[in-house]
């Protein structure tokens, strides 16, 4: 594995980072997090679904395209649980997802632009390129953690509502939407912790997430003169006096 280069496992993780940031973005514009299904007997009159999101609440009926009713204020009149949390949940996992993904940034960038010799003057400096790799993948997992607790919840909260009301209540695609996104940050995790795990072994001071003065580290000193090698020694030369 290319540990001191650009390697594709950090590529991928961070295509893979990108797409489920994406995701996590449209399940929390998405307005199909549950659906109420209302089923009418009269020949006359159509079936109703109200979809409900995080933001916004709209009721179609049955075939149609257009919201009858579009309710903007649903963010700030919520009754329910499941997606109040889901509202500080989402903006939070894309938040911690987004700094991730600028660490691993740097972390490439850090290799790809990095001289061939280390610089002294930075052996005691705390980040690199693997420790930019390593806290983006623990920052990833936090993410994905975030956003995957309360979307699963919203599943068990929908036979919650089912047992407490009528058996109308059902979870829409949103909940798949974001579940796997949240996947998504532990895949893209999973893969910095092995590219970690596969250059832990390598003494080279570049991958280490903090400088520690490796043994090698002196032969990248630059070497004394021959001057002031001798600077410190005593040379005795003897003085000789000719007599008239």
């Amino acid at each position: 594995m290319g540990c001191r280069d650009v390697h594709a496992a950090t590529v991928l993780s961070f295509l893979c980072g990108i797409a489920s940031v994406a995701g996590l973005f449209a399940g929390t514009l998405l307005p199909n997090w549950r659906k109420l299904r209302l089923i009418t007997f009269n020949r006359n009159e159509k079936n109703l679904t109200v979809y409900t999101g995080l933001w916004v609440k709209c009721a179609r009926y049955d075939g149609g395209n257009d919201c009858l009713m579009y309710d903007t204020t649903w963010y700030s009149s919520v009754d329910q649980l499941d997606l109040r949390v889901l509202q500080f949940a989402l903006p939070l996992s894309i938040l911690i997802a987004m700094g991730a993904l600028l660490l691993c940034l740097i972390g490439m960038c850090n290799t790809a632009f990095r001289s061939s010799v280390p610089n002294i003057k930075l052996a005691k400096c705390l980040v690199n390129s693997a420790g930019c790799h390593l806290v983006a993948g623990l920052l990833f997992f936090l993410a994905g953690t975030v956003s995957l607790s309360p979307s699963i919840w919203v599943i068990f909260y929908n036979i919650h509502l089912n047992r407490k009301f009528e058996p109308v209540f059902m979870f829409d695609y949103a909940v798949y939407v974001t579940i796997a996104s949240a996947g998504g940050l532990f895949t893209t995790s999973l893969l910095l912790f092995i590219w970690y795990c596969a250059c832990k072994s390598l003494p080279s001071p570049f991958w280490q997430p903090l400088y520690s003065h490796p043994p090698s580290m002196h032969t990248y000193s630059q070497p004394y003169s021959a001057r002031s090698r001798l600077s410190a020694i005593e040379i005795d030369i003897p003085v000789v006096s000719h007599s008239t």
